[in-house]
């Protein structure tokens, strides 16, 4: 019979599609997948390729904060005993944990019960949730060269496999950038904007509105955006005369994202790798608020790279973006090396790693 792993994942499409995309890769060898996460998420899943759906007891706490970390404790113990029964009766492989509290609850139940145990950290700054398990796993994995906030034996024996894409956006490793004609058309890309990134929903139109008139003219922008900001963002390009189309989401990421010669756009870890393996390039702008500024440690890979400039928030003005913009796309031999650069620190082929490793640790029991 086939084997089963158990796929721990929730919370956000941050953890979610790099999961999805190692149980894809594992049902292609013949095993069967079985996702655990919160009871919320397990039923709004989607298109993900679990032959059945673990919903489990789960919560976040807010640090500091004694009955809201009570709560959470109560919630998981009940999650790990909801787990362990579950796990008796199917009898998993191997448990893959992807991050996030939703992921929690099943990690403990195999960690009690001794099931082989894999952990996949996403960002280059461990996450909590990762970090307070990631010592009693068979084995790590991380998406970048550098794990920070991991305990210094697990960040020595952690496996830098990269971040597992969606196959629409691994098939962009394929595609050669084409960097545009002089005079021709310019396409850029810019995201962000339904998470609530509110200074790119209004300071990235005002800052192409600045640019010299001849690169407007030729400038086609895609723009995602939050829904309160869509008629000044319009209202902008019609000024400026600039082709624009604005929604709060793009579903066809891949296609646009083959499409564009410069991206604009937050630093999550989904967001890097993926601009590394369609080979883009990139002004990066992490989001301050993020916990132990993970973001702005994940947009190091690109910019060291060459593949990417950061700009952080207190930094990222009219001017100052309007001036990154202005120089990179006037610049196609600059593009060009940047998108050769970002490509050469990807890893397309990271589902696969990632499963090679899970295979491994399986056989371990």
């Amino acid at each position: 019979m086939a084997k089963i792993a158990v796929v721990a994942a929730g919370g956000t499409g941050g953890h979610l599609f790099p999961a999805q995309a190692l149980a894809e890769a594992l049902i292609a060898r013949g095993w069967r997948i079985v996702l655990a996460s919160d009871q919320r998420v397990a039923g709004f899943t989607g298109d993900f390729p679990a032959e059945r759906r673990i919903g489990l007891s789960a919560r976040t706490y807010k640090p500091g904060d004694p009955i809201s970390m009570a709560r959470a404790g109560l919630a998981i113990v009940g999650g790990v005993m909801q787990a362990r029964k579950a796990f008796a009766e199917i009898d998993p492989a191997v448990v893959v944990g992807f991050g996030g509290y939703p992921s929690v609850p099943g990690l403990l139940a195999a960690i009690t019960q001794g099931r082989p145990t894999v952990v996949h950290e996403q960002n280059a700054v461990m996450g909590r949730a990762n970090r307070r398990l990631v010592s009693h796993v068979r084995a790590v994995a991380c998406a970048f060269p550098v794990l920070q906030k991991a305990p210094a034996k697990v960040a020595q024996r952690a496996v830098v496999v990269g971040n597992p894409v969606r196959p629409e956006i691994r098939a962009l490793a394929d595609v050669p950038y084409d960097a545009p004609d002089p005079g021709g058309r310019v396409r850029l890309l810019i995201t962000g904007g339904s998470q609530g990134a509110r200074l790119l929903s209004e300071r990235a139109p005002a800052a192409v509105a600045q640019l010299a008139a001849d690169l407007r003219a030729r400038l086609s922008v895609q723009q995602q955006t939050r829904p309160e900001s869509m008629d000044l963002a319009r209202s902008l390009y019609e000024g400026a005369g600039v082709e624009a189309e604005i929604a709060p989401f793009f579903r066809d990421m891949a296609g646009r994202l083959k499409d564009a010669h410069l991206v604009v756009g937050r630093s999550g870890a989904g967001t890097v790798c993926e601009l590394a393996v369609a080979g883009k390039p990139a002004i990066l702008v992490p989001l301050a608020i993020a916990l132990d500024d993970d973001q702005g440690q994940n947009a190091r890979l690109l910019a060291e790279a060459g593949g990417a400039e950061v700009l952080r928030e207190d930094k990222l003005t009219v001017d100052s973006l309007s001036e990154a913009l202005q120089r990179l796309l006037g610049d196609p031999a600059q593009l060009a090396r940047m998108a050769a650069a970002s490509r050469a620190v990807a890893k397309p082929d990271a589902a696969e790693r990632l499963a090679d490793l899970v295979e491994e640790t399986a056989q371990v029991r």
